[in-house]
C-alpha cells in the first residue's frame, strides 16, 4: 500500500504537469493551486514522520 506522503507527492507532480498543459489561464491556475496544496500535504507528512 502506498503511503500518504508518496500519494501526495505523485498527485502534486501530476497537477504540475496538468498546469503546464492547461489551455486556459483558469485551468492553469487551478492545477497550480492543486499542485501546491498536494505538495504542502506531502511536506506535512514528512514533518510528522521526522518527529515520530
Amino acid at each position: 500500500m502506498e503511503s500518504n506522503q508518496r500519494f501526495y507527492e505523485r498527485r502534486a507532480a501530476a497537477e504540475r504537469t496538468a498546469a503546464m498543459r492547461a489551455l486556459t489561464p483558469q485551468a492553469k491556475d487551478w492545477h497550480a493551486k492543486l499542485a501546491s496544496d498536494f505538495a504542502e500535504r506531502a511536506r506535512a507528512c514528512e514533518r510528522v514522520r521526522a518527529t515520530a
